[in-house]
């Protein structure tokens, strides 16, 4: 797989959008690498060259919320995630090509989707129980394995737990750290890491550290609606325009 310019500019916008989320607003949109870089690269490249930038800015996140995690909430989520990323390898294995653009398009269709109708009719988050955490953690590794978008399972789940807003923070980062640090071994086992993916992903790592400080400046100046509405937008008509080439 050779690149154009026009796939390193849509890559390195990827990045530097998740980097940006990571940095200064909690992640939120950590899903929006993939569906955007696959217009541009087969499905599997793209999850495969965000997967090692991925680690590298979670284990950043950890850093700076070392030990004030939730541990109990964490144990239910990963037995649960484990499951799940099984199942995405299986899937990225097994699946055609379009077939797994059309369920990254989809994804990203019904994150952007979700986004919007809470905008419109914000909801009070009830508490869920243990299963609720296991089910969570299982889609959280399913989805997060073939677009790195296992955001939102795990973002309904902990809004409902009574938890500070450190402590959610705290473990979201270590469950994503924990599952992104898992996903290596399938990723390797598919033989997604090619000497060119893990070439061009040496590239654009120095937009990672980038991404983050932006991240951190963007949430000092920026309005934060501003920046999510763009986000939704962005990540709409990538899944749009993903689910468009899958079908035709």
């Amino acid at each position: 797989m050779s690149f154009s310019l026009s796939a390193w500019l849509v890559s390195a916008v990827a990045i530097l959008l998740t980097g940006v989320a990571k940095g200064g607003f909690g992640g939120v949109f950590g899903g929006i690498a993939v569906p955007l870089m696959s217009l541009v690269m087969p499905p599997e490249a793209a999850a495969a060259l965000t997967l090692p930038l991925l680690c590298l800015m979670d284990l950043s996140s950890v850093k700076l919320y070392w030990r004030r995690w939730d541990t109990h909430e964490l144990r239910l989520m990963l037995s649960g995630a484990l499951l799940g990323i099984g199942l995405g390898a299986l899937a990225f294995g097994l699946l055609p090509a379009w077939s797994v653009k059309l369920v990254i398009g989809l994804l990203a269709l019904l994150f952007a989707a979700q986004r919007l109708w809470l905008r419109f009719f914000p909801a009070t988050p009830r508490q869920m129980g243990p299963l609720a955490g296991r089910i969570a953690g299982l889609f959280g590794g399913l989805t997060s394995t073939l677009a790195h978008a296992g955001g939102p399972p795990v973002l309904v789940y902990l809004f409902s737990r009574p938890l500070s807003k450190e402590r959610f923070v705290a473990t979201l980062a270590v469950f994503f750290t924990v599952v992104n640090l898992v996903k290596l071994l399938p990723y390797l086992a598919l033989h997604l890491f090619t000497a060119t993916v893990l070439w061009q992903c040496l590239l654009l790592s120095p937009l990672v550290p980038l991404g983050v400080w932006l991240g951190v400046r963007l949430q000092r100046r920026m309005p934060e609606q501003a920046f999510f509405s763009s986000a939704v937008a962005l990540l709409a008509l990538s899944g749009a325009q993903l689910v468009y080439s899958a079908l035709v």
